[in-house]
């Protein structure tokens, strides 16, 4: 091995200590993040000593964090993060601002310099975007309540990293290297401005085609290719005018988050992104500073379990504030507790525009890496400790369906939709598998003798044990609407033999089953609503014949409707010139009934008595 390139060596060091130390850590009931920082302790500076430029490594591992907020983003349509504005600057801004707050009065209460402790305040009040989004999307909390208030402050969090590094420099009094001129800076704005509308008109106007025309070269490695040219591409972009490499991959993800190429992105770019985050944190691992550790421990302990402590009680209140619900807020708090990767960033800007000395960066970014490392220990603590306590006061430990289930049938989701379908099998003795991954209604059915399992019906493995290799109708009864979708591709892609029964939140979202081939779709409210509007007539003097009759006519015209508008759902005139010349048909059609049925009333009572007895 001795004339073996560098590069090689060190690949087969990173992979080897992966596979060693990552299993065992699993195995011992760890997590694959505590594996990964173990495995660069081991073979850093301060362990085996087997990789010394941990620094070069950090950034190239960085692109693994760009990749899973590209992923991230393919996840959320514009709508959607459109609907999350208000908790991503209103809940985001209270906490970043409340625990710096809060951190910069106790680093001054310590005798720091206030530019020292503002600093160090804001670099601490940010928050690890990777072992956050990894363990949320382990434990499948993203479509949670705490899962989205952690997305949208994570995020916030990205956005206001930009701001804090352009603050330093004039916290250091030292000028910036670039045209600090009024015109300069308005060039450097319509920059960013420009690149970001880049990014918006060309995801809207240009990658669509692009990816069309390559996807039909037919070449699968060509398109992985250019899907991580695309995010490369992107994140080279957003670093060359000073903006976060993350924050454009993840505007990137959002743009072709309704693409026909989503599935196709994902499938190829997971991978890379698995193994890219695995290297960033080995790279923390390798990272941590165990010099100045050792050269003041108490100094250390003490700012690492200070910060924690303030960003814990900030974060708790605000987690009691939203209404997230008891068991889901002590995981929450800690993956926003501790330090972040862009905090390393901070320190390290701040040594050069002279505001920390190198020695409080060294501690800082030390502090940082060994909150990293804690939390995914304290989260196993949790697991074991806390949250059982929360459970036994609240609702039972929910283990995951484990059992083969063999029934013709499977529920996905038992809420209000999915109770009455089950309802109804069971009374004709049939049987379902029944998924759900709401604790508390779970609780609520098994009180009433329901058998629900705990499981989340958009993963393969779960869908497997209950059964979907051999069962015969998949019911689809979940209240979102992605979750609905996700489960739909799932079934379609892996149990093409499933009949879909699946539930409509409204017309948009009945357009999205059809399109993907779902025939069997409910609206959740049509039938409800008819027989209210079926009572209205009743009592306004209809016969309960009349009444049935009108409605049944309604629903007929209705689905007729539908089918007519849905070649036309990507035309919002056209749809709304169906809706509008259906109405009138409809409208001309029940006028004329009625006027038939009061010719018919008039022709009776003008009959003699007894005529044609």
């Amino acid at each position: 091995m001795e004339h073996a390139p560098a590069w090689l060596i060190n690949s087969l060091i990173y992979l080897g200590a992966a596979v060693i130390v990552v299993p065992l850590s699993r195995a011992l009931g760890l997590g694959s993040i505590i594996g990964y920082l173990a495995a660069g302790i081991a073979i850093g500076p301060w362990g085996l000593g087997l990789v010394s430029n941990v620094e070069d490594i950090l950034h190239f591992a960085e692109f693994g964090v760009v990749l899973m907020l590209f992923l991230v983003g393919l996840e959320l349509e514009p709508r959607r993060l459109w609907s999350l504005r208000r908790p991503i600057f209103g809940w985001g801004s209270a906490q970043v601002l409340g625990c710096a707050a809060l951190l910069c009065v106790a680093g001054m209460a310590c005798g720091w310099s206030w530019r020292v402790s503002l600093v160090a305040a804001l670099g601490l009040a940010l928050s690890s975007t990777a072992i956050a989004l990894q363990v949320m999307g382990e434990r499948n909390l993203l479509p949670t309540s705490s899962g989205q208030a952690g997305f949208s402050i994570l995020l916030f969090q990205d956005v206001a990293a930009i701001p804090i590094l352009a603050l330093l420099p004039l916290l250091g009094g030292v000028a910036d290297a670039g045209d600090t001129t009024a015109a300069g800076r308005w060039f450097e704005a319509a920059k960013i401005v420009a690149v970001i509308g880049g990014i918006v008109l060309g995801g809207r106007l240009l990658l669509r085609p692009l990816l069309r025309w390559i996807a039909k070269s037919n070449t699968p490695e060509i398109f992985t290719a250019a899907s991580l040219l695309l995010v490369v591409a992107i994140a080279a972009l957003m670093q060359l005018v000073g903006l976060s490499m993350a924050l454009g991959a993840f505007l990137a993800g959002v743009l072709l988050a309704e693409s026909e190429y989503r599935r196709e992105l994902e499938t190829d770019i997971e991978p890379f992104k698995g193994l890219l985050l695995g290297l960033f944190f080995i790279a923390v691992g390798m990272s941590i500073d165990f010099g100045v550790l050792l050269k003041s421990p108490v100094q250390m302990a003490a700012v690492v379990l200070g910060f924690l402590a303030i960003k814990g009680a900030v974060i708790y209140g605000l987690s009691r504030a939203m209404g997230l619900p008891v068991q889901e807020r002590p995981v929450f708090t800690l993956l926003l507790a501790q330090g972040g990767e862009f905090a390393f960033v901070v320190f390290q800007a701040a040594v050069g525009s002279q505001v920390l000395p190198a020695q409080t960066s060294s501690l800082l970014i030390g502090a940082v890496a060994v909150s990293m490392l804690l939390s995914p220990l304290v989260l196993v603590a949790i697991d074991k400790l806390v949250l059982p306590r929360y459970a036994n006061c609240n609702t039972p430990q929910l283990e995951e369906i484990s059992e083969q289930q063999h029934a013709p049938i499977i529920i996905a989701g038992f809420g209000r939709y999915g109770q009455i379908i089950g309802r109804m099998l069971g009374a004709q003795g049939l049987s379902a598998t029944v998924l759900d991954h709401d604790a508390d209604m779970i609780e609520a059915a098994r009180s009433f003798g329901y058998k629900v399992f705990y499981g989340d019906a958009t993963r393969l493995d779960l869908l497997r044990t209950a059964g979907a290799e051999t069962a015969r109708i998949l019911v689809i009864a979940v209240d979102d609407k992605d979750q609905s979708l996700a489960i739909v591709d799932l079934a379609r892609e892996h149990f093409p033999h499933l009949e879909l029964v699946a539930r409509a939140k409204d017309v948009t979202h009945w357009n999205e089953l059809r399109d993907r081939g779902v025939m069997r779709v409910e609206r959740e409210v049509f039938e409800s609503s008819l027989r209210s509007a079926r009572t209205v007539l009743e009592v306004l003097g209809y016969t309960p014949h009349e009444a049935r009759a009108h409605a049944m006519r309604f629903r007929r015209h209705n689905l007729e409707l539908f089918e007519r508008m849905y070649p036309h759902r990507k035309d919002r005139s056209k749809v709304i010139a169906v809706v509008k010349q259906g109405r009138a048909q409809l409208e001309e059609q029940m006028a004329q009934e009625r006027a038939e049925r009061a010719q018919r009333r008039k022709e009776n009572s003008e009959r003699p008595p007894g005529w044609g007895a």
